[in-house]
């Protein structure tokens, strides 16, 4: 695999988030077909620049496309079939676009489209956040989210003495009272013993 020409090195933004990776080449004219890390393509379908890293673990095998971060702007990205498939700027033919594969792809947090509703949530905005009752007892941090099908579900972590306790909380209205993003809380109905 050979080195893309035209990638321009850059860092990472402070909020980037990984959203996808790179999967294969797509046609002849440098198209790639995507991999997004979510059911919801909203963020690669609008995101106008993305951040390229190289691929780890098993899919960095073989890869020298590039070194570091690279910055590119995304010139189309549409759904395709089953997939999303996108034609990014210096990825010119299908050679280049088979030098991407595996690469993950960042975006700016701030670069996410709006919810549109003000109950709904990224996973990545509720991750680090304290959990408190409503008596003000802290029950964890969000470590992650756990997809469960009606509904999601909060993992929580907490180091109580020397033993590290963990919570699940379902993540829906019955339970969480206020989710305060600024203040960087979750309220819940919920007891330490449960």
């Amino acid at each position: 695999m050979a080195a893309v020409p035209g990638l321009t090195p850059t860092t990472l933004p402070a909020d980037a988030v990984e959203v996808g990776r790179v999967q294969e080449a797509w046609g002849i004219k440098g198209w790639v077909r995507l991999h997004p890390h979510s059911a919801s393509a909203d963020v690669l379908l609008g995101a106008r620049h993305w951040y390229l890293c190289p691929p780890e673990g098993r899919y960095a095998r073989g890869f020298d496309a590039f070194t570091g971060v690279v910055g590119l702007e995304v010139e189309e990205v549409k759904p395709h079939a089953d997939g999303i498939v996108a034609r990014l700027a210096a990825v010119a033919d299908r050679n280049a676009a088979e030098a991407l594969k595996s690469a993950r792809i960042f975006v700016s947090r701030a670069d996410f489209p709006d919810t549109g509703n003000a109950d709904e949530y990224y996973w990545v905005d509720l991750i680090g956040l304290q959990v408190l009752n409503r008596e003000g007892v802290e029950l964890g941090t969000v470590r992650d989210l756990l997809p469960t099908g009606p509904h999601s579900v909060l993992c929580l972590e907490q180091t109580e003495g020397d033993k590290t306790v963990e919570r699940m909380i379902p993540f829906v209205s019955v339970y969480v009272d206020r989710v305060d993003l600024p203040g960087r809380r979750i309220t819940v109905d919920w007891q330490p013993d449960y």
